[in-house]
């Protein structure tokens, strides 16, 4: 035990020093070490060595130091995959709000501003809206349509349409936390214009239309058509609030198209406010964007939750960047729009140039397979893709992925068919080369 370094000895030592942390982070990750090297001796190991000790310090600082969020390559097939950060951002996404911004001044008058006027024009020059409001999600935005419209009154909504989406969301229970009452109508496959009429009365707030997410009603089914709600809301003098889930200002390959709705024909077809998320199939940052007449905005601005969930400023920056993307005609510039419009021809070309590079380290074969845009947008409506599917001869396929999540720039993959498989479709064409370097480390030996 004689021969174990003290503290200020490992803690003098180059290895630490490399490390260049200061406080307390150095002292502990010594303690640590110093301890476990008193351990290896207890067990019976020969004489401490210092150099060893200072070496496993640095480590252990280096890990304390190390960000729990970490940039890595998606390689499942999932573009907005909600485990891997969502919408991947734009480059310029955040820029302008790395340091002092304007945030919430007007730079012409000198006085101080509005945070929602940075994105409220763009929104609606895009959607046709009269006014626009963005908070921090989508669940936020329609909590904040519910108390500002309906609280204490009764809201009117399909059987159909009481879903639950991940995180626990479920539309009752929203309604619930809003004050607003929960009037169902209709049955879990058909609802009829017809039941919406039956339930109208002098206590009824709203209409609302919920967006099933990430599933499907299909064979035995009915719903009103959203003019026929938006006529029927009209007629009485009541909002008609659809949430959309998803929505977007670009085109979508016809396979998508066919069942999206936009937030510009949702207002067209009579809506008084649209609630979509910010990210998904739009590629911005996570936010809820709502888009309507300008009373349904106002008074949702005006609600005092309003401040509760507003857009922060990192966020906002990354939405007003996508949103000029749309705006300035450039929809390619999003990734997720480059990625929903890949070809599977130019995916192939990139899974051969990546079989090749990988030759003599294992077997690359190249498969068709298929892609999806994820986080409950479009699950019935899956993306022809490619991939390039892997068999190692030193390492089974769960080994193999869990070498690839462990490297120095994490590639998360899939297993399917007792192969692991990179779908090309999720990684940035920009990153081929980082992710041949990647797999190239995970199949070396041991």
């Amino acid at each position: 035990m004689r021969t174990l370094p003290g503290v200020d000895t490992i803690l003098g030592s180059e290895a630490l020093s490399r490390v260049g942390a200061r406080g307390e982070v150095p002292r502990e990750a010594a303690r640590a070490a110093i301890e476990a090297e008193r351990e290896r001796l207890v067990a019976g190991g020969e004489g401490a060595d210092a150099r060893r000790v200072a070496e496993d310090a640095a480590s252990r600082a280096e890990q304390m130091l190390r960000p729990g969020l970490r940039r890595l390559i998606n390689a499942t097939g999932v573009i907005v995959h909600t485990n891997l950060g969502r919408a991947p951002l734009m480059p310029a996404a955040v820029d302008a709000a790395l340091g002092a911004c304007n945030l919430e001044y007007d730079l012409g008058a000198g006085r101080r501003g509005s945070r929602r006027a940075h994105v409220a024009e763009l929104l609606c020059a895009l959607s046709g809206a009269e006014a626009a409001l963005v908070v921090n999600n989508n669940a936020a935005a329609i909590l904040l349509a519910l108390s500002a419209l309906a609280a204490g009154r009764e809201v009117i909504v399909s059987r159909g349409e009481l879903v639950e989406i991940g995180g626990g969301f479920r539309v009752p229970q929203i309604l619930e936390t809003s004050g607003a009452r929960l009037r169902e109508v209709g049955t879990t496959n058909r609802t009829w214009l017809a039941d919406y009429e039956a339930a109208l009365g002098p206590d009824t707030a709203m209409l609302l239309r919920v967006h099933p997410s990430n599933f499907r009603m299909s064979g035995f089914v009915h719903t009103p058509a959203d003019q026929e709600l938006a006529a029927l809301a009209r007629a009485h003098h009541l909002p008609f609030v659809h949430d959309l889930g998803s929505g977007t200002f670009g085109p979508l390959p016809p396979s998508l198209e066919a069942a999206s709705s936009s937030p510009a024909r949702a207002l067209a077809d009579g809506a008084d406010l649209v609630c979509f998320s910010g990210d998904k199939v739009l590629g911005g940052p996570q936010a809820g964007i709502l888009l309507g007449s300008a009373s349904a905005i106002e008074r949702a601005a005006r609600h005092p939750l309003a401040r509760a969930v507003r857009i922060d400023k990192l966020a906002l920056a990354a939405l007003e960047a996508t949103l000029l993307a749309y705006r300035a005609g450039h929809p390619e510039q999003v990734p997720v729009w480059r990625m929903i419009h890949a070809e599977p021809e130019a995916l192939r070309a990139r899974a051969e140039a990546l079989a090749t590079r990988l030759e003599g380290l294992a077997t690359a074969t190249i498969v068709d397979c298929e892609d999806a845009v994820g986080a409950g947008s479009h699950p019935d409506q899956p993306l022809p893709g490619v991939a390039l599917a892997l068999q190692s001869p030193h390492h089974a396929p769960d080994a193999l992925a869990e070498r690839l999540r462990r490297g120095a720039l994490p590639v998360v993959a899939v297993i399917a068919r007792g192969q692991l498989r990179l779908h090309l479709r999720t990684v940035d064409p920009g990153d081929d080369d980082a992710l041949a370097g990647a797999v190239a480390d995970a199949l070396s030996v041991p």
